[in-house]
């Protein structure tokens, strides 16, 4: 992937960036992204989609992988990064609006909502090859900075694990260690904030000259 990656990057230098002759490799690159989990390249993502503008292109399944695959980067801001190199009239099209609301419900951390949407669209997902996974990852994220205790079958319900079937308790059972939480019964222990805070000494250096003006008044 490395490789691939700083191969992709020679290709974008200087004024080659603007190459409309780079497109075609560049979606190549987005469907090898969405083949492999791990693969992801948001400077050439974003140069494809500015490519495409400049040039008064427009690939809608392109921009959807690119959308969803920067989905899984949250919680940095690449979704917005890209969205905003994806024309107005795109935006509104069926595709790229319900991927809008995906995005809109991970944002707001309605993360039943997000799963309930995406049962609805699951054919947008379908060929982004550990999707849902990475979501739950940054759901994860938001859980361990959020809670110190948490119901279990509301976790399963975040997470959309349902632990109704043997193979559900064991999904869940999975993220609970991955992430080392502790199964208490119906509970889950997520952390010990108390733990996790730290005492600081703040030291304040104010310079005799700095405060002359106010001792003059």
């Amino acid at each position: 992937m490395e490789s691939k990656k700083k191969q992709i990057a020679k290709q974008l230098v200087g004024i080659e960036r603007y190459n409309p002759d780079n497109i075609e490799p560049l979606v190549s690159y987005v469907d090898f992204q969405a083949r492999e989990p791990a693969a992801y390249d948001v400077e050439a993502n974003l140069a494809l989609l500015k490519l495409l503008q400049f040039n008064g292109m427009s690939k809608p399944d392109t921009q959807r992988k690119i959308l969803l695959k920067s989905l899984t980067a949250l919680p940095a801001s690449d979704f917005t990064l890209c969205k905003c190199l994806i024309d107005e009239t795109t935006q509104h099209h069926t595709v790229v609006a319900r991927i809008l609301k995906l995005h809109d419900d991970l944002e707001t951390c309605n993360f039943i909502g997000f799963w309930l949407s995406l049962r609805d669209c699951a054919e947008l997902v379908a060929d982004i090859v550990g999707f849902e996974d990475s979501i739950r990852r940054f759901i994860c994220r938001v859980i361990s900075i959020t809670y110190q205790t948490i119901d279990k079958v509301t976790l399963s319900e975040l997470l959309n694990t349902p632990v109704d079937t043997a193979q559900g308790v064991a999904n869940l059972g999975y993220w609970i260690d991955r992430y080392r939480w502790t199964d208490s019964d119906r509970h889950v222990l997520v952390s010990n904030h108390d733990d996790s805070i730290k005492t600081k000494n703040i030291v304040e250096k104010i310079s005799f000259e700095s405060v002359m003006g106010l001792m003059k008044l």
